[in-house]
């Protein structure tokens, strides 16, 4: 009987939902890095990735803003009638 609770208590232990620690902790590295005072603002802190990122929403924002207003002025002017 001994054996098999053994068994048991082996197996549950192999399907363990658990997984080793195989990563590195990088949250005090990124702490590091975005609370230190160089003067840019925290969404730029990250690189060049960053500023690119930050770049291209910008373009989307003001390309949308203009078809948006572009298509209420278009909406708002009346129709020539032929």
């Amino acid at each position: 009987m001994k054996s098999l609770l053994a068994s048991r208590i082996s197996s549950l232990r192999l399907f363990s939902t658990s997984a080793p620690r195989t990563l590195k902790n990088k949250v005090p590295e990124y702490q590091k890095l975005f609370q230190e005072d160089n003067g840019l603002p925290v969404h730029l802190k990250g690189g060049t990735m960053d500023a690119m990122m930050y770049r291209g929403t910008m373009i989307l924002s003001v390309f949308g803003v203009g078809l948006t207003l572009f298509v209420l002025f278009q909406a708002a002017s009346p129709k020539k009638n032929k």
